[in-house]
């Protein structure tokens, strides 16, 4: 059983790893684009 939660333990740490690994390599960057709306200000 030892063995079981230490295999599962590695695992879990190895896909957290992984995935910092996949975030800083630049494919989950969001897309941008500019977006410009005219605003409407009524001060009266």
């Amino acid at each position: 059983m030892g063995r079981l939660l230490r295999l599962l333990l590695i695992l879990v740490v190895l896909a957290l790893l992984g995935l910092i690994g996949y975030a800083y390599s630049g494919f989950m960057t969001p897309e941008t684009r500019e977006i410009t709306e005219p605003v409407d200000l009524d001060g009266d």
